[in-house]
């Protein structure tokens, strides 16, 4: 094998995309069997990119975060590769749906949630470690999709369900992307206790 078909298996990333793709697909069955409008809403479109992220976040880190830190490999790039890739996995499969029956979109609102979103969880797993780090994002993301707020301040609070051309929006989203991918390639998941 590989050492990228193993580090691969390490991280359970073909489970995470089965869950990921399955999910997605599921909501898109659904939106095709039961909405009157061919295009998903934006809160359904946002859930769908929060439950792709959450399937992906606990690839963010191997059986053991520590062994990560002490073989003599380049994790940043790794790191940041794996970050992108997940990114790569949530436009492709989301943007697929663009000549289907039931679509989601608009691509901006994917493409700026997928990113921030991930950026998000990447920040949480150098915080809190990769098996939490969707806590923060499920919870904010669930407050701001259902009660989006008005205003520059509301908008970047809330930055998951605001429109596409809201600019306080977006900088939200790519602060956290940035910043994320910059954490967690460079200080990858924190460390567990190995009693956990």
């Amino acid at each position: 094998m590989t050492w990228t078909l193993l580090y691969l298996r390490s991280r359970r990333v073909p489970l995470a995309l089965a869950a990921a793709v399955g999910g997605a697909a599921v909501v898109w069955a659904l939106c095709l069997a039961f909405a009157e409008e061919r295009d998903a809403t934006p809160m359904v479109v946002v859930l769908t990119v929060l439950l792709m992220v959450a399937a992906l976040a606990p690839t963010l880190a191997g059986p053991d975060e520590n062994l990560d830190r002490t073989a003599a490999v380049r994790w940043p790039w790794r790191r940041a590769a794996h970050l992108l890739g997940g990114l790569l996995v949530v436009l492709v499969v989301l943007f697929a749906t663009r000549h289907t029956g039931a679509r989601f979109g608009p691509a901006a609102l994917v493409a700026r949630d997928a990113a921030g979103l991930l950026g998000l969880t990447a920040l949480c797993a150098t915080l809190l470690g990769a098996a939490r780090s969707w806590f923060l994002p499920l919870g904010w993301t669930a407050v701001a999709a259902l009660y989006p707020q008005p205003g520059t301040w509301g908008a970047a609070a809330t930055w998951q369900g605001q429109p596409t051309d809201s600019r306080a929006a977006a900088l939200t989203a790519a602060v956290l992307a940035v910043g994320g991918l910059v954490a967690y390639s460079i200080a990858g998941p924190a460390r567990r206790d190995p009693a956990e």
